[in-house]
């Protein structure tokens, strides 16, 4: 009898632990998977008081300003100055350009709460969030394949809130399936109000176009910067025919080298500086 009892025993045991066994796979599996491949958490664009996709990422966290290029337009044409209430489309990039990337932005006032109103484009962007929204990847947009920018519409808010803040956090992963060696970019687009359009022109009147030739196209500054980042050109249909991360300023001028896409029109030349979203408008 006690022989009965201890073969049955041994294999009361070797059944469990072949079923533990069986279940490892299975469980390291679904620890494994990315879990953000559709979008994120919110709060998670290093806002004020807020967290950033290192959370989630065993990344490090890098200065975005030269990476993540967002430009608010309408209509086509960009802006570095909205009207209350009116509605805006709003296009983020990297430059690197990723295989495997995703993203998350909000835009807030100088409160930290959200201004205006967020709605995402099917397939490419998605909105989540309480009192503050949020614009996220999809998993249908995570990739530079299937969309090489993430668009979404920005409904700007009431008169008097001044300043907006657009605060952004992307993502550019290593695509090894798992969540760390990934690198954070992180940075903030400011936009001002429309009815503060004779502040903006006292802040950004240094910046001003002074020569367009078949080879270059000058920006003249009489301030201190050293660099402008995220220069490109849109024609009047809002195609961008024309990017760089950055421009170094020799002499007071900062030079574009003229596309060979630039052709009579209208164009808009926008850029970042001290943290603003400068747009400039040049006819040929």
């Amino acid at each position: 009898m006690k022989k009965v009892v201890f073969v049955l025993s041994g294999l009361l045991v070797f059944g469990i632990s072949s079923f533990l066994w069986k279940l490892t796979p299975t469980t390291h599996h679904y620890q494994l998977s990315p879990l953000n491949s559709g979008g994120v958490a919110a709060g998670k664009t290093g806002a004020p008081g807020e967290a950033n996709c290192t959370q989630c990422h065993s990344g490090t966290v890098q200065d975005g300003t030269a990476e993540n290029v967002l430009v608010v337009s309408q209509g086509g044409t960009p802006v570095s100055s909205y009207v209350p209430g009116q509605q805006y489309n709003v296009t983020l990039s990297m430059v690197s350009n990723p295989a495997k990337r995703g993203f998350q932005a909000t835009a807030l006032s100088s409160s930290n709460v959200m201004a205006g109103s967020f709605n995402g484009v099917a397939g490419n962007t998605s909105i989540n969030g309480g009192a503050k929204k949020y614009a996220n990847h999809t998993s249908t947009s995570n990739t530079s394949a299937s969309a090489p920018a993430w668009s979404w519409t920005w409904t700007a808010p009431a008169i008097g809130t001044g300043n907006v803040t657009f605060y952004v956090a992307t993502n550019k992963t290593n695509n090894n399936g798992n969540n760390n060696g990934d690198l954070i970019y992180l940075s903030q687009f400011i936009l001002q109000e429309a009815s503060n359009a004779g502040v903006e022109e006292n802040i950004t009147s240094s910046y001003a176009i002074v020569g367009v030739s078949e080879q270059a196209i000058m920006i003249k500054s009489n301030t201190e910067l050293d660099r402008i980042t995220g220069v490109s050109i849109h024609d009047a249909n809002g195609k961008r025919i024309y990017f760089a991360s950055e421009l170094l300023c020799q002499n007071g001028v900062y030079t574009i080298t003229r596309p060979y896409q630039m052709q009579q029109g209208l164009h808009f030349v926008t850029f970042q500086a001290n943290q603003k979203l400068i747009t400039r408008k040049i006819s040929l």
